[in-house]
């Protein structure tokens, strides 16, 4: 008798390695990009600590001048551009391009929690990292004893 293995957990499925392959693959059938493109969005990272949440976004090639943070009707935007290469006749010819150029935004709803006039960000090594405190004048979770 022939034992089948059976994964009811999809969490733990291994199909990274087929999703990847399968784009891998994808990626080579499509013609390749020649020329920038003129938008795209930057791959972000939310963690969360004792302090508050930490916001990180991949900005590679971007300078903190061309970045721009705004906090409004409980969202922060962060917009920007990175500019394209320019070409010129001597200057080398893209063959392929898979980094995005051209404006890029994405927007994040804040929870209450967050104290919006202490946000501070920074932006080295292409890694765009915001610190949002939490405001710890709020009271979000409080026990009353009964007497």
């Amino acid at each position: 008798m022939a034992t089948l293995l059976y994964n009811n957990r999809p969490a733990l499925r291994p199909n990274r390695a087929f999703n990847s392959l399968l784009n891998e693959m994808l990626r080579d059938t499509l013609p390749a990009a020649t020329e920038p493109a003129k938008s795209f969005v930057p791959a972000a990272d939310i963690l969360e600590t004792a302090q508050g949440f930490e916001l990180h976004l991949a900005l590679p090639g971007v300078v903190k001048e061309d970045v721009k943070i705004d906090f409004q009707d409980s969202q922060l935007i962060v917009s920007g551009e990175r500019k394209a290469p320019t070409a010129d006749e001597n200057a080398p010819k893209f063959r392929r391009l898979e980094t995005g150029f051209g404006s890029f935004s994405r927007s994040f709803r804040l929870p209450e929690t967050v104290d919006v006039t202490a946000i501070d960000a920074a932006l080295t090594d292409g890694i765009l990292r915001v610190l949002l405190p939490f405001d710890s004048k709020k009271v979000t979770k409080h026990h009353i004893e009964v007497r």
